[in-house]
């Protein structure tokens, strides 16, 4: 592969895959892909995977332009100052420039008992073992899903449709980001495919065990599978790097995803912070932000100045078992509106939304930077809320 500027990419989820097909765009860039695995993982079908609708796995000559070079191993430090990478495999690699996109996992879980008992589902490996547990279970095994978010809601629903005894446990309320609307909708659904839904005062799991689960208002439920699903974390890749990061280990960058310790780092996905006022971690938010990234170093190689940022959202899709769905339509800020789909039409909604970002994958592997951005999604409200956030850093109320 002829190229005489390095870019290695860190990480192969959707928001890695996007920038580096994006980086081919340019036939003096040699892009190297670095990621555990050997294939891609579709994060928003790992439920699907859990419960055996569907593998979640795509062959990465499917969606990565035979121009990217993949490189199975894990980075282990990031030496900013010698512009050099430290493997897992014990090899040193070294890059002009470097896209930071390693994603994120489950959270670290603290309460009593869960690290023991529960099964976390925010990776391949973790979806595939709790597929095993559930499939060694007897199917009238209670289960219980810790966590109210669209995974938990979907692994609830996929397995309450499969006939299995599912409680939903919410720690607060159910679907948080949810309208109050498209909320009461999702939970009319789950209760016509028997979840028990456990909400608001009381709702909080205090410790799990072998076959329990506690809450703080001091009921135990009895549950042989638990699945825990609230929280995410990041890799801690960057601040064991000496670069900086929000509380939460994303990487700091300014608003054109470079990180504020070094021009020659571009964040992506879940792992970046822009301004430390990250979006929403999400396959919606994944794609447009490696295009941006890949953008903002195919500018800094032509000797332009990048762009800032101006991601807007559309929503949120969430299936509620093979047959039905609730899309929740929101402004272009990420604030849910009133206005959702629901039913059959929604579940179909879910599954082009699902097969359509591997599709836009495969095209940019194909013909780097066929796909865009439309211009009524970006969001003119950015600025107004990094002043808010400053302001509320600062004590500042408003």
């Amino acid at each position: 592969m002829a190229g005489n500027t390095a870019v290695i990419v860190v990480g192969g989820g959707y928001a890695g895959v996007t920038a580096a097909n994006r980086l081919t765009r340019r036939d003096d860039v040699a892009v190297t892909l670095i990621n555990p695995r050997p294939t891609f993982v579709e994060r928003i079908r790992l439920h699907q995977l859990a419960t055996g609708s569907d593998d979640a796995v795509v062959d990465y000559r499917e969606v990565l332009s035979e121009r990217v070079r993949l490189r199975v191993d894990t980075v282990t430090r990031i030496d900013a100052a010698g512009r050099s990478l430290t493997l897992a495999g014990g090899d040193t690699v070294g890059y002009d420039y470097l896209v930071y996109a390693v994603g994120s996992g489950s959270a670290e879980v603290t309460v009593p008992g869960a690290a023991e008992h529960a099964y976390p589902i925010a990776g391949l490996e973790e979806a595939r073992r709790l597929r095993s547990v559930l499939d060694a279970a007897p199917a009238s095994a209670p289960i219980t899903v810790v966590g109210a978010g669209p995974t938990g809601i979907e692994t609830a629903a996929e397995l309450a449709e499969q006939g299995r005894p599912v409680t939903l446990v919410c720690g607060s309320v159910l679907g948080p980001y949810l309208h109050p609307r498209g909320r009461r909708s999702a939970a009319a659904q789950l209760a016509t495919l028997g979840v028990t839904v456990l909400d608001g005062p009381g709702a909080r799991v205090t410790a799990v065990t072998r076959d329990a689960v506690r809450l703080d208002d001091g009921r135990e439920l009895p549950s042989a599978v638990t699945v825990w699903t609230a929280g995410f974390s990041v890799p801690a890749l960057a601040g064991r790097s000496g670069l900086s990061t929000d509380a939460l280990g994303r990487l700091l960058t300014d608003e054109t995803l470079t990180s504020v310790d070094d021009e020659r780092i571009v964040a992506a996905g879940d792992s970046a912070a822009p301004s430390g006022v990250p979006f929403r971690m999400s396959c919606q938010a994944a794609g447009p932000l490696g295009m941006h990234a890949a953008g903002t170093i195919l500018r800094k190689i032509a000797g332009e100045q990048p762009e800032q940022v101006a991601l807007g959202f559309v929503g949120q899709c969430i299936s509620l078992g093979r047959r039905a769905g609730l899309v929740q339509l929101s402004g272009r800020d990420d604030t849910a509106t009133r206005y959702h789909v629901s039913g059959r039409v929604a579940a179909k909604i879910k599954e082009f939304v699902c097969w359509g970002t591997v599709k836009q994958l495969t095209v940019e592997a194909r013909r780097p930077g066929a796909i865009s951005v439309p211009s009524w999604m970006t969001d003119g409200t950015r600025e107004q809320r990094l002043g808010d956030a400053g302001q509320a850093e600062a004590g500042v109320g408003r």
